[in-house]
């Protein structure tokens, strides 16, 4: 959780009115038939009102993810011409794409962390079918995954799903004493840390083998590599997404190890009855994961590189004409994760008036959008007050190349004005406030507390998952402040704006991810003990 002193900085020089306004208004090329022509407009997406995108950002789900390769595109049209029964199916593709990865076997779900849930749900059930009817009920089962407390993420839910209860440790000693009958698996986020240091998955696969445990590996947005690199330290099973570097189905992903886990993994998720009957993955998408794990092995990775870093330098040289404005391109490197070039666009404040979500929103607002950094993720927590923007060009085609440099360029000489000024407060805010959220089916009480110096805001949101520290400010009437909450891989960044009168107060708030909701304040009038109302 942020400290007071950090929420204060980062809400510092943000205006309040129309702030969320843009916000809520809401490949790369290898020379093969089917590359995309660009947005025109008879886009598919403005026949229902939605802008196309230019994806400068990467892998990003909220954005679309991946751009299909056209091996996974024809794979994926020739499946559906016919049918098949999918237990055999998966049955033989298990087969390849073990041989593939160097694995006993391998499973097609939908998406990674999919593939977390039904590894979860078969380990439990050992893919008996008498405990996966009685999932998420845990009673009796192995209900605890022990969780290096540096692999704490979001996706810890896709294990919670199944019922089971997280135990994070943090070092050896704490691994060992959480080691038990109740222990179903062990879960790690693949990172620098799993690799070496303390509990690195080796120590954590050598103690947890000694137990009977086995360990589950999230592999997202890796590359796929032959040894796999986790499967040697000991791991049981890795799952991989296949909308990352893979270029497969958005809705696809990998589970590959150990066979007898990865079928009992199968068998508590559709196409079969029970709790895991959500978790469909088609004919399809299974041919089309397939393709893009064979044509991995095909594509020629050092010339992707290297043509990704070319269209970055070309972006980097126009904007880099630029006075005031600073260029950096770096190259992938050696790690796993997100194995893309990087550009970061730099600029002198002084110059060029502009903080880094103020640019980002500039790009998100033409037609086509062009989505850097964190844009298209509504209000990023906190937002990037730096003078600079980071743009990833993995997911573009060559096309897109030139408008993303012309606009950029065209931004940063032409910055759009900004509105800077704020006004003396009109209120003193200091004391309890009864709040009432209004989503998009429900209406819920929560409260808030203000301590205020000056202008200034700092207090605490009382909300229904966990309290928070909030930090903001008041304009004359208008307020904008923030909460968060990023505890054990939760995302609840909340971004208030609205207007005050007297005791009273309404608006706006931005949920992130979740979208937005209505809210209204009522301050709490407290009485002497005895005096009635």
């Amino acid at each position: 959780m942020l400290s007071r002193k950090e929420m204060l900085r980062s809400m510092a020089a943000l205006p309040v009115g129309g702030y969320l306004a843009g916000k809520l208004g809401l490949a790369e090329s290898i020379g093969r038939p089917g590359a995309s022509l660009g947005p025109t407009a008879d886009s598919i997406y403005r026949s229902v009102g939605a802008k196309p995108l230019i994806n400068a950002r990467g892998t990003v789900t909220i954005i679309g993810a991946t751009r299909v390769l056209p091996e996974v595109q024809e794979a994926m049209d020739r499946a559906v011409r016919e049918y098949v029964q999918l237990d055999e199916l998966m049955e033989g593709v298990g087969e390849r794409l073990g041989a593939l990865t160097g694995t006993e076997f391998g499973m097609v779900s939908a998406g990674a962390s999919a593939a977390i849930t039904a590894a979860t749900a078969g380990i439990i059930s050992g893919g008996d079918p008498d405990r996966i009817w009685q999932l998420p009920d845990l009673s009796g089962l192995k209900n605890e995954v022990i969780i290096p407390t540096y692999s704490r993420s979001a996706y810890d839910a896709a294990a919670r799903a199944v019922g089971a209860t997280m135990v994070p440790v943090a070092d050896v000693q704490e691994l060992e004493a959480a080691l038990g009958p109740r222990t179903a698996m062990v879960m790690v986020l693949a990172s620098g840390r799993s690799n070496d240091g303390p509990l690195s998955l080796r120590e954590i696969s050598e103690r947890a083998h000694a137990s009977g445990v086995p360990v589950l590996v999230d592999a997202a947005a890796e590359e796929l590599r032959v040894p796999n690199p986790h499967i040697e330290q000991g791991a049981d099973l890795v799952a991989y997404s296949g909308g990352k570097s893979l270029r497969g189905p958005q809705c696809a992903g990998l589970l590959i190890g150990r066979k007898d886990l990865v079928w009992a993994s199968w068998i508590s998720v559709a196409p079969h009855h029970g709790f895991g009957r959500g978790f469909k993955v088609g004919r399809e998408e299974i041919m089309g994961m397939l393709a893009a794990v064979e044509t991995w092995f095909t594509r020629d990775h050092d010339a992707e590189q290297a043509r990704w870093l070319a269209w970055l330098e070309q972006i980097a040289q126009q904007a880099g004409s630029i006075r005031g404005v600073e260029t950096e391109v770096r190259p992938a490197g050696d790690r796993l994760s997100n194995r893309y070039p990087g550009l970061t666009i730099s600029w002198d404040r002084d110059r060029i008036d502009l903080a880094g979500h103020e640019m980002e929103q500039a790009l998100w607002d033409g037609d086509p959008g062009i989505a850097v950094s964190g844009a298209g993720s509504f209000l990023p927590f906190p937002p990037n007050e730096q003078p600079a923007i980071r743009i990833n060009v993995s997911q573009m085609e060559e096309w897109e190349v030139s408008i993303v440099a012309d606009r950029v360029r065209d931004v940063l000489e032409n910055p759009p004005s900004i509105n800077r000024e704020r006004q003396a407060p009109a209120e003193d805010l200091s004391g309890q406030w009864d709040l009432v959220l209004s989503f998009s089916a429900s209406d819920v009480d929560q409260t808030l507390t203000f301590q205020q110096e000056g202008a200034e805001l700092l207090g605490t949101h009382f909300a229904s998952f966990a309290d928070r520290d909030l930090a903001g400010y008041l304009s004359g009437r208008e307020i904008l402040f923030r909460s968060s909450y990023t505890g054990e891989g939760v995302r609840l960044n909340y971004t208030f704006t609205g207007t005050i009168d007297g005791d009273t107060m309404h608006g706006d708030v931005c949920m992130g991810e979740y979208g937005t909701a209505s809210w209204r304040a009522k301050r709490r009038v407290y009485r002497p003990a005895g005096r009635r109302g």
